[in-house]
Protein backbone atom coordinates (compact mmCIF):
# COMPACT_ATOMS: atom_id res chain seq x y z
CA UNK A 1 0.00 0.00 0.00
CA UNK A 2 1.50 3.32 -1.00
CA UNK A 3 1.50 6.48 0.99
CA UNK A 4 -0.66 9.34 -0.19
CA UNK A 5 1.26 12.21 -1.73
CA UNK A 6 2.09 15.03 0.66
CA UNK A 7 -0.65 17.62 0.41
CA UNK A 8 -0.70 21.12 1.74
CA UNK A 9 -3.16 21.57 4.55
CA UNK A 10 -6.35 23.32 3.56
CA UNK A 11 -7.05 26.63 5.21
CA UNK A 12 -10.68 27.58 5.42
CA UNK A 13 -11.50 31.24 5.25
CA UNK A 14 -14.62 32.66 6.77
CA UNK A 15 -16.58 35.52 5.36
CA UNK A 16 -15.00 38.78 6.53
CA UNK A 17 -18.34 40.45 7.18
CA UNK A 18 -19.47 37.53 9.33
CA UNK A 19 -16.27 37.74 11.38
CA UNK A 20 -16.55 41.52 11.85
CA UNK A 21 -20.22 41.32 12.86
CA UNK A 22 -19.52 38.44 15.25
CA UNK A 23 -16.70 40.44 16.83
CA UNK A 24 -19.07 43.39 17.23
CA UNK A 25 -21.61 41.15 18.96
CA UNK A 26 -18.87 39.88 21.29
CA UNK A 27 -17.85 43.42 22.27
CA UNK A 28 -21.51 44.39 22.76
CA UNK A 29 -22.04 41.40 25.06
CA UNK A 30 -18.91 42.25 27.05
CA UNK A 31 -20.20 45.80 27.48
CA UNK A 32 -23.39 44.35 28.94
CA UNK A 33 -21.48 41.96 31.20
CA UNK A 34 -18.96 44.50 32.56
CA UNK A 35 -19.79 47.95 33.83
CA UNK A 36 -16.28 49.42 33.50
CA UNK A 37 -14.54 49.95 30.18
CA UNK A 38 -11.26 48.91 31.78
CA UNK A 39 -12.70 45.47 32.54
CA UNK A 40 -13.88 45.06 28.93
CA UNK A 41 -10.45 46.21 27.67
CA UNK A 42 -8.68 43.71 29.95
CA UNK A 43 -10.94 40.88 28.83
CA UNK A 44 -10.43 41.67 25.13
CA UNK A 45 -6.66 41.83 25.70
CA UNK A 46 -6.72 38.52 27.55
CA UNK A 47 -8.73 36.86 24.77
CA UNK A 48 -6.36 38.29 22.17
CA UNK A 49 -3.34 37.09 24.11
CA UNK A 50 -4.71 33.54 24.06
CA UNK A 51 -5.36 33.78 20.33
CA UNK A 52 -1.89 35.21 19.68
CA UNK A 53 -0.10 32.43 21.53
CA UNK A 54 -1.76 29.93 19.20
CA UNK A 55 -1.86 31.97 16.01
CA UNK A 56 1.91 32.45 15.92
CA UNK A 57 2.39 28.77 15.02
CA UNK A 58 0.00 29.07 12.09
CA UNK A 59 1.70 32.29 11.00
CA UNK A 60 5.20 30.80 11.10
CA UNK A 61 4.07 27.69 9.22
CA UNK A 62 2.20 29.58 6.50
CA UNK A 63 4.45 32.60 6.01
CA UNK A 64 7.89 30.93 5.84
CA UNK A 65 9.52 34.06 7.29
CA UNK A 66 13.13 33.87 8.34
CA UNK A 67 14.60 34.75 11.71
CA UNK A 68 14.55 38.50 12.38
CA UNK A 69 17.63 40.26 13.72
CA UNK A 70 16.16 43.56 14.87
CA UNK A 71 12.97 44.98 16.32
CA UNK A 72 12.36 46.96 13.13
CA UNK A 73 12.44 43.74 11.07
CA UNK A 74 9.92 42.16 13.45
CA UNK A 75 7.53 45.10 13.20
CA UNK A 76 7.86 45.13 9.40
CA UNK A 77 6.94 41.42 9.30
CA UNK A 78 3.95 42.07 11.58
CA UNK A 79 2.76 44.93 9.35
CA UNK A 80 3.55 43.60 5.88
CA UNK A 81 2.90 39.88 6.34
CA UNK A 82 0.77 39.16 9.43
CA UNK A 83 -1.73 42.01 9.07
CA UNK A 84 -2.04 41.32 5.34
CA UNK A 85 -2.49 37.58 5.95
CA UNK A 86 -5.11 37.81 8.68
CA UNK A 87 -6.83 41.19 8.25
CA UNK A 88 -6.18 42.02 4.60
CA UNK A 89 -4.51 45.36 5.34
CA UNK A 90 -0.94 46.65 5.48
CA UNK A 91 -0.36 49.32 8.14
CA UNK A 92 2.51 51.76 7.83
CA UNK A 93 5.32 51.54 10.39
CA UNK A 94 7.08 54.36 12.20
CA UNK A 95 9.85 54.19 14.77
CA UNK A 96 9.21 56.41 17.78
CA UNK A 97 12.56 56.62 19.58
CA UNK A 98 16.32 56.62 19.09
CA UNK A 99 16.86 53.30 20.88
CA UNK A 100 14.66 51.70 18.15
CA UNK A 101 12.45 49.67 20.49
CA UNK A 102 9.21 51.71 20.17
CA UNK A 103 7.17 51.50 17.00
CA UNK A 104 3.75 52.49 15.75
CA UNK A 105 1.52 50.67 13.31
CA UNK A 106 -0.74 53.18 11.58
CA UNK A 107 -3.89 51.69 10.10
CA UNK A 108 -5.60 53.62 7.32
CA UNK A 109 -8.67 51.48 7.87
CA UNK A 110 -9.53 49.07 10.64
CA UNK A 111 -11.48 46.08 9.34
CA UNK A 112 -12.74 45.13 12.83
CA UNK A 113 -14.42 48.51 13.16
CA UNK A 114 -15.84 48.58 9.64
CA UNK A 115 -19.49 48.57 10.72
CA UNK A 116 -19.01 50.67 13.86
CA UNK A 117 -20.06 54.29 13.55
CA UNK A 118 -19.25 55.35 17.10
CA UNK A 119 -18.52 53.88 20.51
CA UNK A 120 -21.57 53.21 22.69
CA UNK A 121 -22.76 56.11 24.84
CA UNK A 122 -20.85 56.32 28.12
CA UNK A 123 -18.04 54.07 26.82
CA UNK A 124 -15.45 56.70 25.94
CA UNK A 125 -12.50 54.74 27.36
CA UNK A 126 -13.44 51.49 25.58
CA UNK A 127 -10.69 50.17 23.29
CA UNK A 128 -13.01 48.46 20.83
CA UNK A 129 -10.26 46.55 19.01
CA UNK A 130 -8.10 45.76 22.04
CA UNK A 131 -8.20 42.11 20.96
CA UNK A 132 -5.59 43.00 18.30
CA UNK A 133 -3.18 44.32 20.95
CA UNK A 134 -3.51 41.08 22.90
CA UNK A 135 -2.92 39.00 19.76
CA UNK A 136 0.29 40.87 18.95
CA UNK A 137 1.52 40.69 22.55
CA UNK A 138 0.76 36.95 22.82
CA UNK A 139 2.44 36.12 19.51
CA UNK A 140 5.55 38.12 20.41
CA UNK A 141 5.80 36.43 23.79
CA UNK A 142 5.71 33.01 22.12
CA UNK A 143 8.85 33.96 20.17
CA UNK A 144 10.52 35.15 23.41
CA UNK A 145 9.87 38.87 23.07
CA UNK A 146 8.18 40.83 25.84
CA UNK A 147 6.28 43.84 24.54
CA UNK A 148 3.76 46.42 25.63
CA UNK A 149 1.09 46.81 22.93
CA UNK A 150 -1.56 49.52 23.21
CA UNK A 151 -3.81 51.71 21.12
CA UNK A 152 -2.33 55.19 20.94
CA UNK A 153 -5.01 56.66 18.68
CA UNK A 154 -8.36 55.37 17.50
CA UNK A 155 -10.67 56.71 14.79
CA UNK A 156 -13.62 55.52 16.85
CA UNK A 157 -12.57 58.07 19.49
CA UNK A 158 -12.32 60.91 17.00
CA UNK A 159 -8.60 60.65 16.16
CA UNK A 160 -7.49 61.10 12.55
CA UNK A 161 -5.91 57.61 12.37
CA UNK A 162 -5.86 54.33 14.23
CA UNK A 163 -2.41 53.78 15.74
CA UNK A 164 -1.12 50.77 17.65
CA UNK A 165 2.02 51.29 19.72
CA UNK A 166 4.48 48.44 20.24
CA UNK A 167 7.25 48.85 22.81
CA UNK A 168 9.71 45.99 23.10
CA UNK A 169 10.62 45.63 26.76
CA UNK A 170 13.34 43.01 26.71
CA UNK A 171 14.07 39.66 25.22
CA UNK A 172 12.65 36.91 27.41
CA UNK A 173 15.04 34.38 28.84
CA UNK A 174 14.74 31.22 26.74
CA UNK A 175 15.67 29.05 29.73
CA UNK A 176 12.56 30.24 31.59
CA UNK A 177 10.36 29.50 28.60
CA UNK A 178 11.46 25.90 28.14
CA UNK A 179 9.44 23.18 29.77
CA UNK A 180 11.05 21.39 32.64
CA UNK A 181 11.34 17.68 32.01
Amino acid sequence: MSRPAHRRPEYHKINKDLFVLTYGALVAQLCKDYEKDEDVNKYLDKMGYGIGTRLVEDFLARSCVRRCHSYSEIVDIIAQVAFKMYLGITPSVTCNNSSRNEFSLILDKNPLAEFVEALPAGRSSLCYCNLVCGIIRGALEMVNLAADVTFLQDRLKGDSVTEIGITFLKKLDEKKCRRKK
